[in-house]
């Protein structure tokens, strides 16, 4: 409609243009018409110099149309109150211009490693930044190639962070065959300095292997650019290295006059190439291109040390044996001699930088221990209670004191070896650290899909998003190095707990995506190097498809928080305040949910965007669930209900009740009765008539189904004419409106949402169904979909390998883990069955993601559902768009995520130790009925059986008494009180065999 209008306008602007050209003639009075020849010709001259300019006219409106309709189509020409709806802002005061987002957070968080998608990259959080990276000539094949962008292709030994705080630390490590290259970023702040402070990098080269005799050479190339296009100053020392050179300078308006410098005690090589353009993204191939003219003019691999006029690009080669060290420092705000420059440079490099990585890897580990409860002082004030003060007769029996002295280290060392197995929290130092080494910062416009084109597979059908800024972290740095809505939320889970702050400015980038109608781009494609790693055919967004709302899974959580009263006063303070803020956006996205992707009944919803027109795929793909290829019904249409939409808006509506709770505005944040929502959504009679299949016992989806779906082979006639062979969908059977009968994640939504009550039965049957080896249970984790099912490991088209048809995935896992340990301590028939089940599938998973880290150095997307292994894309942080998160649920199955070690043995205590009695009590009373030689031998049976008896018992106890919950041990007092009845018990024994 919009649309006509506009060309409505335009046709009355040209016509009206012409019409003066055509009464202009007849306008002229007779008496000049009837004048004399010489008049005449004139006359005639004129008319025809008239047509000229009307033809002239007509020309520049056709041109000037074709210019406003090219601006119009890409949203250049809309005033604010013109603008289609789906690329108008939301209209309401952005999250993040919050105060506590301004000041000091704001510069604290000004610099970072914010280029995920390289192996090593600098930038400022802002549009157009000072950008720094690196890259190393590989060998591949027997021939040198350029890295630069993290790719799969690269097949790296390992890479990743190992240690990174989020803020103003990092380090990483990346080994390519026989060479390792250690990075490390670390950033100094002061008075006098720039905006964001100083910075430094220091890049460590040497050998994997301990043998240092074999040397080798390495071509490492470090950059700045500004993306801004400021020129750049080369510094005069930068071909004449002697241990330090200042390689680059220049001036920004941000951070004032800046100096890189290069500082080593190694002898290095170096050459550099200044290049002036808009776009750093083909950097690697500008630096390809300059060193294959150098070696076909000169025979050497070195950089032609030539710079183009107002370069705003440096590269610099460093070449030397291995191992070597090179320090990169930035100085920034330098304003003359005051600024103590060189002051500033020794304390970024030599001793002094290695004295501050050493003091920030402590705060690293320190910080680490703290939040995750895992600090050796906490864990023996917690354990190691003094055994003595509960056994009155102790100090009777030095034996029996040693005795017991052994049973106390050898039970706590087991507790703490099963706690701190050193392998296992390595694996979490890495997830932590890639997780907040994987936040990125990006700048640019989203496309989004508005069909106005008549022309079929035009490319044109988008307007551009406003231009916006996004601070997230990314699934995957190698293969999805960019920001996914879904994945988001699983992010952090983990990142709260880390940063609270990181947390919320995070959060607070993605709701101020949101547009007027409530919706956000599930994918974020920002800026040209963003662009650079995606096909073309999936940058553009489609308004009408969601992702699943994560975000409320961390929005939960600190509500949970507040409740327990666990946040600090300033904490609790700051999360009330972004509630606060950010309810008004948290309402409407709900809204765009409730209303966009509703079904025909109330209370039912589908995912958007099925195709119901293919003839490609086995089970036409639902992307917008995050599940991509996870079997739904074979035939999409709008009488589709998705149990796992349907729970994912429970959520979101218990969450929206609890912030309306929190904030007092009850009945006034939104026309929506978030409780009585709530309530309708965790209705279970209303959820079991929707989704329950009473005779399967399972939770499905409804839709037009049937299962005579198959993929054949056929020849299709291609556009060009020729004919190819192909696989083609074909139904044998006609669909009906039923249960879809593919059991697997989908199913247990119910159960992840905890909907189902503590003592039903249907609770039972899901605890079976998770146990069964023959459905979903494997050594490894749960495998996504049924191994009964008919669509387990089938391909979805010719080219779509099984994506969610059979791989174990952590996020789901994780979510069914979490509400395993739930119904394992609520009141209920189930309770010993869920926690039999917790146990094991929390070992299984932990066991087999941490094997995989140390046989391949990577965490990986999924898991094989026969052998474990990983696959996918490696190095994966997070669950993208139909993608699973590995290293947070790792992380939190290992260390905190609500999860525990139970606090409760299925065996009573108290039995327990009286059946030890009467044991005892029996071998002492054979041993007085033989005495003499057969005493001594009885007497040490008997120490040794009840040694066995104590240790065993005690070793069970304490590897299952230490209650984790959020990540926080149980009160001491209770894990004391445990212990004391048992060594009050042991006291009673050993002084009964003392007499």
């Amino acid at each position: 409609m919009t649309g006509a209008s506009r060309r409505s306008a335009r046709g009355r602007i040209k016509s009206s243009s012409l019409s003066p050209g055509s009464d202009e003639g007849s306008a002229y009075p007779p008496s000049i018409r009837r004048g004399k020849g010489k008049e005449l010709v004139s006359i005639g001259a004129f008319k025809t110099n008239l047509k000229i300019l009307v033809g002239l006219i007509i020309l520049g409106i056709i041109v000037i149309y074709f210019v406003i309709n090219r601006l119009v189509r890409h949203g250049l020409l809309f005033d604010e109150s013109q603008k289609p709806r789906v690329i108008t802002p939301f209209p309401a005061p952005k999250v993040m211009d919050l105060s506590m987002f301004q000041g000091e957070h704001k510069e604290s968080l000004y610099w970072g490693t914010y280029r995920p998608h390289v192996y090593f990259g600098v930038r400022a959080r802002t549009p157009l930044s000072l950008v720094a990276g690196l890259m190393w000539l590989g060998v591949k094949d027997e021939m040198y190639v350029m890295r630069h962008f993290c790719e799969n292709s690269d097949d790296l030994s390992t890479f990743g962070w190992r240690e990174h705080n989020g803020r103003d630390y990092g380090r990483q490590e990346l080994v390519e065959n026989d060479m390792v290259i250690e990075t490390s970023f670390v950033k100094s702040k002061g008075d006098g300095l720039g905006y964001g402070g100083d910075w430094a990098v220091r890049i460590d080269v040497k050998n994997k292997g301990l043998n240092d005799d074999v040397k080798r050479s390495a071509h490492l190339f470090f950059y700045l650019a500004d993306e801004g296009g400021n020129v750049l100053n080369l510094g005069q020392d930068g071909l004449d290295f002697q241990g330090s050179s200042l390689l680059v300078s220049g001036s920004r308006e941000d951070v004032g006059d800046w100096q890189i410098h290069l500082k080593s005690q190694n002898q290095l090589e170096t050459h550099y190439s200044g290049f002036k353009t808009p776009h750093i993204y083909n950097l690697s191939d500008l630096v390809q291109q300059n060193l294959a003219l150098q070696a076909r003019k000169f025979g050497r691999l070195q950089l032609s040390d030539t710079s183009e006029d107002s370069s705003n690009i440096y590269i610099f080669q460093i070449s030397g044996r291995l191992p070597f060290t090179i320090d990169i420092p930035f100085i920034s705000g330098i304003k003359g001699e005051s600024s103590n420059v060189e002051k500033r440079l020794t304390s970024l490099t030599g001793l002094p930088l290695s004295d501050l990585l050493k003091k920030k890897h402590q705060e690293f580990d320190a910080k680490f221990n703290e939040c995750f409860n895992l600090s050796e002082k906490r864990l023996l004030s917690t354990c190691c209670i003094d055994f003595s003060s509960f056994i009155p007769h102790l100090s009777e029996s030095p034996s029996t004191r040693i005795s017991l002295s052994l049973l106390m280290c050898y039970s706590v060392s087991q507790w703490r070896t099963y706690v701190h197995d050193s392998e296992t929290l390595g694996v979490g130092r890495t997830a932590i650290a890639n997780m907040l080494g994987g936040i990125g910062y990006f700048y640019g416009q989203s496309k989004i899909y508005v069909p106005k084109s008549t022309q079929p597979g035009s490319r044109d059908n988008f307007l551009l998003y406003w231009p916006a800024e996004l601070y997230t972290a990314v699934p995957s740095r190698p293969f999805f190095p960019r920001g996914f809505l879904w994945d988001e939320g699983f992010h952090q889970l983990l990142i709260w707990r880390w940063d609270i702050r990181i947390t919320l400015d995070i959060v607070g980038h993605w709701l101020d995506l949101l547009n007027i109608d409530g919706w956000i781009p599930r994918e974020q494609i920002l800026g040209a190097e963003a662009l650079s790693k995606v096909p073309e055919e999936f940058v553009v967004q489609y308004p009408s498809n969601g992702n699943p709302p994560t975000l409320f899974l961390v929005i939960r959580d600190l509500i949970d928080t507040i409740r327990m009263e666990k946040f600090v006063a300033s904490e609790k303070d700051e999360v009330l305040s972004f509630l606060e803020r950010a309810s008004v956006r948290l309402d409407a996205w709900f809204q765009w949910f409730n209303t966009s992707q509703k079904g025909k009944e109330i209370g039912s919803y589908f995912w958007h965007g099925r195709d119901n027109t293919t003839t490609q795929e086995l089970n036409p793909k639902t992307l917008s669930s995050g599940l991509d290829d996870y079997p739904r019904a074979s035939h999409p249409s709008e009488d589709e209900r998705h149990v796992d939409l349907r729970c994912w808006m429970y959520l979101a509506a218990d969450c929206m009740h609890s912030i309306t709770e929190l904030l007092g505005k009850e009945d006034k944040l939104s026309k929506e009765n978030y409780n009585s929502t709530a309530k309708l959504l965790s209705n279970f009679n209303l959820l079991n008539q929707m989704h329950y299949d009473s005779d399967y016992g399972a939770y499905f989806d409804f839709g037009n189904h049937t299962e005579k779906v198959k993929l054949i082979w056929k020849e299709v006639i291609q556009e060009n004419g020729q004919l190819s062979r192909q696989l083609v969908r074909k139904t044998f059977g006609k669909p009906k409106l039923k249960l879809v009968p593919h059991l697997g994640y989908v199913s247990f939504f119910p159960f992840m949402s905890r909907i189902i009550p503590p003592d039903s039965p249907i609770l039972e049957k899901q605890l079976d169904f998770i146990s069964n080896r023959s459905i979903l249970w494997s050594d490894y984790g749960l495998v996504s979909l049924a191994k009964t099912s008919s669509m387990y490991m089938k391909r979805n088209t010719e080219h779509d390998a099984p994506y969610w048809r059979g791989p174990i995935w952590m996020n789901m896992n994780y979510m069914i883990l979490s509400s395993l340990y739930h119904y394992s301590i609520v009141d209920g028939p189930y309770r010993e069955k869920s926690k039999a089940i917790y146990t094991e599938l929390r070992s299984n998973l932990i066991r087999n993601v941490v094997r995989n880290y140390y046989e391949t150095g990577y965490i990986w997307e999924q898991y094989d559902q026969v052998k474990g292994t990983g696959k996918g894309t490696r190095l994966f942080t997070g669950c993208i768009a139909a993608v699973a998160n590995g290293l947070t649920h790792l992380l939190m199955m290992i260390l905190n995520c609500g999860d525990s070690i139970d606090a409760l043995s299925t065996t009573d205590p108290e039995n327990m130790v009286k059946e030890v009695l009467k044991v005892g009590i029996f071998i002492q009373v054979t041993a007085t009925f033989f005495g003499g030689f057969m005493f001594a031998f009885i007497r040490g049976l008997q120490l040794a059986f009840v040694l066995l008896s104590c240790i065993n018992f005690s070793t069970h106890r304490l590897r299952t008494i230490a209650v984790v919950q959020n990540g926080v041990i149980a009160e001491k007092g209770t894990h004391e009180r445990l212990v004391k009845t048992s060594m009050e018990s042991y006291g009673t024994l050993f002084a009964h065999m003392s007499e």
